[in-house]
């Protein structure tokens, strides 16, 4: 989110100073590693909105850095029952997408349990971080410089974009940081398309899975974490592994269940998972995680770069 406000700040002329604390994309944090989710659906307008003006604004990275962002490959979602699923905002926005008979979702390598829905979204995949993040960082120096106080920063204007440190810095911004654990499997064959399986109770997000370039499939489950430390490591959690390894079993017949690796990340999250995008004087607080953040990145960088302008 910091890279891609820096960007959206010198394209409009600002004089950008950029500070990390570690690397870019420091494993650290909450934007490392090699692929993250992209989809527009979702059962709620406002993030189907949001995730199309981010679509439009990961092409026009690819333009301008000339290096692929995003493969779209597709993305089932899953759900116990068709009402849970993305369709009727979908259908009220006009985005395409099909329901799809078990046959189908098997053929896509999913296996539905008796009575589940799967709804089809083209338009979906995942985005490549790593390359996301050299694309933002392109031709701007970074100062690896730990920031203490923000009163030590000469500048008009501050945006904190610190992840799972921002109440460090802004000490209001109402969010949890929990580490959580993703696994890796291999697969043979072509990448899958992104996996979301949804939530009955809160229509989020619960196990999600996606194409890894190394491995073949990245899972997770989401926001399953205890509350951390970001200052203190932790290795990949044993329990939420064997979770996965039990989701992927199920859901992925054609994934071997036998996970090759596994690592830690954290989660920086408002209580709704929504995004704290605000400007008190001259503070802008952008903490647009809560473990659903990354494909949103252009937009949120365009919001953040309208704050520090005024």
């Amino acid at each position: 989110m910091g890279g891609a406000a820096a960007r959206a700040l010198a394209e409009r002329g600002a004089d950008v100073t950029l500070y990390e604390q570690f690397e870019p994309g420091t494993a650290r944090g909450s934007s490392h590693g090699r692929t993250r989710i992209f989809r527009l659906a979702y059962p709620d307008a406002t993030w189907v909105a949001l995730a199309q003006e981010a679509l439009a604004g990961w092409r026009e990275l690819e333009r301008q850095s000339g290096t692929e962002l995003l493969e779209l490959h597709g993305l089932v979602e899953l759900a116990s029952s068709v009402e849970l699923t993305s369709r009727d905002v979908l259908a009220a926005l006009g985005v395409e997408h099909q329901l799809l008979e078990p046959a189908v979702a098997r053929a896509l390598g999913v296996q539905l349990p008796p009575g589940w829905v799967a709804l089809r979204q083209a338009d979906a995949g995942i985005v490549r971080a790593d390359r996301a993040i050299a694309a933002f960082l392109e031709g701007r120096p970074v100062e690896r410089q730990r920031v203490e106080s923000l009163d030590s920063l000469d500048a008009d204007v501050v945006v904190v974009t610190a992840g799972p440190w921002v109440r460090r810095l802004v000490s209001e911004v109402p969010v949890r940081v929990t580490r959580e654990t993703i696994a890796y499997f291999r697969t043979d064959g072509p990448p899958i398309a992104s996996i979301v399986e949804l939530n009955e109770e809160t229509r989020g997000h619960a196990m999600y899975a996606l194409h890894d370039p190394v491995h073949g499939v990245k899972a997770g489950v989401h926001n399953a974490g205890h509350e951390a430390d970001p200052e203190s490591y932790e290795s990949a959690s044993p329990e939420l592994v064997e979770r996965i390894v039990d989701w992927v079993s199920s859901r992925l017949p054609d994934v071997d269940p036998e996970p090759v690796a596994a690592e830690p990340c954290l989660y920086t999250s408002t209580a709704d998972e929504s995004f704290v995008l605000e400007r008190h004087g001259r503070v802008v607080v952008g903490s647009a995680c809560s473990g659903h953040g990354f494909k949103f990145a252009p937009a949120i960088g365009r919001r953040l770069a309208d704050l520090a302008l005024g």
